[in-house]
């Protein structure tokens, strides 16, 4: 039988004096343990909701410390509803840290998180407060103290959670590739991706000493050939791992979890020998993003894109893996069952994930701020690390190898982004201009200008002085051979031979000779080639054709001319009319540009 070690803190009592002394707790395994540190607080007992099950707003119970007193300690009894419930009521109470009173006698256990639930998983990754469980008899004379109007004054102190004994902390990932099992696989990944940029700081220093493992079991030799033994292991029985879904006949099979385990355990391998072992952190971040059981991308191609990017010997690692049908043990998970067997204080590994530092199993919420204060309290006090003493953690994964992700080095353009979590591999925009991919194999500018950046990634020639383009400045980014060319358009553009292929000069007399994106046509004799009909005629007929053309334009211009003349003639005559009639009307009545004659006429007096 395995056992398990309960990792412990000490609690120390202050007052009141009667039960004045050290005890031991058990950590919880969820909310963040102060590693390292110490906190003090006063302990209160609910007089209502003793077991926390409830939300101590229903009984009007505030935890929260006045001004300038100490933080309030809740005390709670173990029972009816998990354990996580109750740190979690009391943490929104206003509660600094909780006690779970144990109700049985029997040596302390370690709290644990609950397994995968729709109610729970929603607020036990927002605990933020220590918690821990105390034996029975201890609880009873806190509870004892308090009824009686004592102030219970107590110290909780982490500083020894994790030991120290040189000046390099040795830490272990208990992890798996699957990432299909709930909200723990979901917590896991989280925390790869987070924590990443931290752990690659430490290890390339030289502060500390990585090593990830995986879980296996085995097969009982009486099922070794049954159906699900088949399908969930490989070496005949010997590892195995559960089916994914749950479900033997449907999605990804618990082998192929197996095959990923030991190719990640291979990767590690492979990258310490070449003393690059923080490599195995891209690659496992990158295989979740690029290869998600979600898109059926959880496979070996996938894999192997991944490692052929972050430019790992793919041939090592495949030799590293060795057969998973050879009916004999396979070293490298052989080492890992072995690995589960607790030694020394550490203890069987039997949650996943768990993190072990400095041979301690690690208890508490495994996100990047707690994780890190709690691989800095395994260094000497004024031993740790800068980044142990400022909340900054400065990368730049970028420079090296271009941290895996796509880049065109002719126009200097790369798809590797430098953030605090470490690298991502996303496209850049460039001029206003959006690349669009994957970000780690392919990047190809899209939309207006695209053809403007490195050609929009498609294939573009120049022979002669003559440039051909498979780039066209569209929205699609789609890259499309020229007329005359054949192929992808991306990598290569061939000269279609319209001779050969028969598409041009397919009269009698006509003689095809092939160009670079293009042709040539001649026809023989005193012939000339008319390229839209692709016919041969004479030059003869061109010639008369011609003369005629001339002779009617002459024609049709001398008949413009006289029409023309014609027009002047009649306007210049009805001109002249016009003044004629003029002078004949005026002598006869006067007109409008001649004086008025006087009349007359005698003037007769009466």
């Amino acid at each position: 039988m395995g056992r398990f070690v309960v990792e412990k803190n000490s609690l120390r009592v202050t007052s009141p004096e009667n039960i004045k002394g050290t005890q031991d707790s058990a950590i919880g395994n969820f909310g963040i343990p102060q590693y390292g540190g110490s906190m003090a607080g006063t302990v209160v007992y609910p007089k209502d909701n003793k077991k926390g099950c409830k939300s101590f707003d229903d009984f009007g119970i505030s935890f929260k410390a006045k001004p300038g007193a100490l933080p309030n300690f809740v005390l709670v009894d173990r029972g009816d509803c998990l354990f996580a419930l109750k740190v979690w009521n009391s943490q929104n109470a206003g509660a600094a840290a909780v006690l779970v009173a144990d109700n049985i006698e029997e040596p302390l256990i370690t709290m644990d998180s609950p397994e995968e639930d729709g109610s729970s998983a929603n607020y036990i990754k927002n605990i933020t407060i220590p918690s821990a469980l105390i034996d029975k008899n201890f609880g009873e004379k806190l509870k004892k103290a308090i009824s009686g109007g004592d102030m219970v004054n107590v110290n909780l102190d982490w500083r020894e959670a994790v030991p120290h004994p040189d000046d390099r902390v040795e830490y272990e990932l208990w992890t798996n590739s699957n990432d299909e099992c709930g909200v723990k696989c979901d917590m896991l990944m989280e925390f790869v991706k987070d924590f990443k940029g931290a752990a690659q700081i430490l290890e390339k220093g030289g502060y500390t000493q990585f090593t990830p493992h995986y879980i296996t079991w085995y097969c009982p030799q009486a099922f070794t050939i049954s159906k699900q033994c088949k399908s969930q292991c490989i070496n005949h029985g010997r590892y195995c791992a559960p089916d994914p879904e749950q479900d033997f006949s449907t999605g990804y099979e618990g082998r192929d979890v197996v095959l990923e385990n030991l190719r990640q355990l291979c990767v590690f391998k492979v990258t310490n020998e070449t003393n690059k072992p923080w490599i195995w952190w891209d690659y496992v971040t990158d295989f979740q993003i690029r290869c998600p059981m979600k898109e059926k991308k959880y496979n070996k191609e996938c894999a192997d894109s991944v490692i052929k990017s972050l430019g790992l010997d793919l041939k090592k690692i495949e030799t590293c893996m060795g057969d998973p049908e050879a009916d004999s043990e396979n070293p490298v998970l052989k080492l890992e069952q072995d690995a589960q067997i607790g030694k020394g204080s550490r203890g069987d590994v039997t949650i996943l994930p768990t993190l072990v530092v400095n041979n301690r199993q690690y208890r508490g919420k495994l996100e990047k701020g707690s994780v890190l204060k709690a691989l800095c309290a395994g260094f000497e006090e004024t031993t740790e690390p800068s980044v142990c003493l400022s909340g900054d953690v400065e990368t730049n994964e970028c420079l090296d190898n271009n941290g895996g992700c796509w880049q065109d080095k002719a126009a200097n353009i790369s798809a590797c982004k430098d953030t605090f979590r470490g690298r991502v591999c996303e496209c850049p925009v460039v001029n206003g201009v959006q690349f669009k991919g994957d970000g780690y194999s392919s990047c190809v500018a899209s939309g207006p200008g695209r053809c403007k950046i490195s050609n929009g990634g498609c294939w573009h020639e120049t022979r002669n002085g003559v440039t051909f383009s498979a780039c066209l400045d569209d929205e699609e980014g789609k890259c499309t051979c020229p007329p005359g060319f054949k192929g992808d358009g991306v990598k290569a553009c061939e000269d279609v031979n319209e001779c050969k292929e028969k598409k041009a000069c397919q009269c009698p007399e006509c003689s095809c000779k092939n160009l670079w994106g293009s042709y040539e046509c001649t026809c023989s004799g005193d012939l000339l080639y008319i390229r839209d009909h692709d016919t041969c005629i004479s030059k003869r007929a061109s010639e008369m054709k011609s003369a005629w053309t001339a002779v009617w334009i002459v024609i049709i211009l001398l008949a413009m001319a006289a029409g023309g003349a014609y027009l002047i003639y009649k306007y210049r005559l009805r001109m002249y009319m016009d003044s004629e009639i003029r002078a004949i009307m005026a002598q006869y009545m006067p007109l409008d540009s001649q004086s008025e004659v006087p009349n007359h006429v005698n003037n007769n007096h009466a």
